[in-house]
C-alpha cells in the first residue's frame, strides 16, 4: 500500500477577476472554484487517477476538515486523517487576474496527542509499503518530524519518497529515500549555488545521491527534467507542448506519475516520462491531471 502524509491540508478558494485587484476597494469576481488538497492529498489524487490505490494520512480540523475528508473519500481514496479537537483546516485564497495573489493560512495547531496518534498509525506500515512525505511542517510539530518518522520505520524496509527542500530534505538523506524531487532552483539553494546547465544539475544531483538518496529527480520547469538513477544512469526528458494554466500541484503530480510508472514497469525511463507527463498534464489543466490526459501526453514523449 502507498501512504501519503499531508500535515496541513487546505481548501484552495480560487477567485478569478477580469481586472487587477484594487487594494482597499470592493472587488468583484467573475468566477470561483474550490479545490481540496495539500501536497500529499494531491499525490494520492493523481495516483488514483492513474489507477493506483493509496491511503491519505494527516491532520484536519473543524468543518473545513470534514469537507476535506469528504472530498478525499469522494475521489475513491482511503482517508485516514486525525481530526483535531480545535481550530479549522486552512482556507487558502488565490486571486487570479493579470497577476496571481495568494493568501495562505496558517492552519490549526497540532497537539502532542494527535502527533503521537499519527506516529502510531505509521508504525503499522510494513515491508513493501511506500510512504510519501511532501511539503513543509506546521510550527506546532517538531521541526525534525521527517527524521523522526523515517528513523522509526527504517528497520521495516518501507520505501520512502520525500518531496521537500533545504534542511528538511538534507537531514533525511541518510535514511536512503527511494526518490527525492528538488527543482533546479531548490537544488542550487541546498548547496549555495546557482544551478543552470545540465552539467551543473547533474553535479549537484549526484552529490545528493552520494549523501544517501537512491534516485534524484530534478524538475526544470520549461526545460524538462533529469533523473539520476540509483544505478548511476543519467536520463533526460523535455517538456511536452501545451498552454500552462495552473502551477498548483504540478510537482506533486510528477511525484505521483513517477511512482505509478515505476510500480507498473520497474523501469526508470518509463517512470521519468510518466512523471513528466503527469506534471505537465496538471500544468495544462485547471485542476489536477486526469489519467486520460496523463496517458495521452505520455505517448508523445
Amino acid at each position: 500500500m502507498i501512504y501519503t502524509v499531508t500535515f496541513n491540508p487546505a481548501i484552495d478558494y480560487i477567485v478569478r477577476m477580469d481586472k487587477p485587484l484594487d487594494p482597499g476597494m470592493t472587488n468583484r469576481s467573475v468566477s470561483e472554484d474550490c479545490f481540496f488538497g495539500g501536497k500529499g492529498i494531491n499525490v494520492s489524487t493523481v495516483l488514483k487517477n492513474l489507477g493506483i490505490e493509496s491511503t491519505a494520512l494527516g491532520f484536519v480540523a473543524g468543518f473545513t476538515g470534514e469537507a476535506i475528508i469528504k472530498s478525499v473519500e469522494k475521489k475513491g481514496i482511503i482517508a485516514d486523517f486525525i481530526m483535531l479537537r480545535e481550530g479549522i483546516s486552512r482556507i487558502n485564497v488565490k486571486i487570479k487576474s493579470d497577476e496571481e495573489t495568494e493568501i495562505n493560512a496558517q492552519g490549526p495547531s497540532i497537539s502532542e496527542e494527535a502527533y503521537n496518534e499519527l506516529l502510531v498509525k505509521l508504525d503499522n506500515l510494513k515491508e513493501g509499503d511506500i510512504l510519501i512525505l511532501a511539503g513543509s511542517i506546521p510550527n506546532s510539530l517538531p521541526s525534525n518530524v521527517y527524521e523522526i518518522i523515517l528513523e522509526r520505520l527504517e528497520k521495516k524496509n518501507v520505501t520512502f519518497v520525500v518531496d521537500a527542500t533545504n534542511d528538511l530534505l538534507m537531514k533525511v538523506l541518510r535514511y536512503k529515500p527511494f526518490l527525492i524531487k528538488p527543482n533546479n532552483y531548490e537544488l542550487g539553494e541546498m548547496f549555495g549555488a546557482v544551478v543552470k546547465t545540465d552539467d551543473e544539475i547533474e553535479l549537484y544531483a549526484r552529490k545528493l545521491q552520494e549523501m544517501g538518496a537512491r534516485n534524484v529527480l530534478v524538475s526544470m520547469a520549461g526545460d524538462g527534467a533529469m533523473l539520476i538513477t540509483e544505478g548511476g544512469e543519467k536520463l533526460r526528458v523535455g517538456v511536452p507542448k501545451g498552454i500552462v494554466r495552473n502551477s498548483v500541484g504540478a510537482g506533486d503530480s510528477m511525484v505521483a506519475g513517477f511512482v505509478a510508472g515505476y510500480m507498473k514497469t520497474k523501469d526508470y525511463r518509463t517512470a521519468l516520462n510518466m512523471g513528466t507527463a503527469a506534471g505537465s498534464a496538471t500544468a495544462f489543466s485547471d485542476d489536477l491531471a486526469t489519467g486520460d490526459l496523463i496517458n495521452s501526453i505520455y505517448e508523445t514523449l
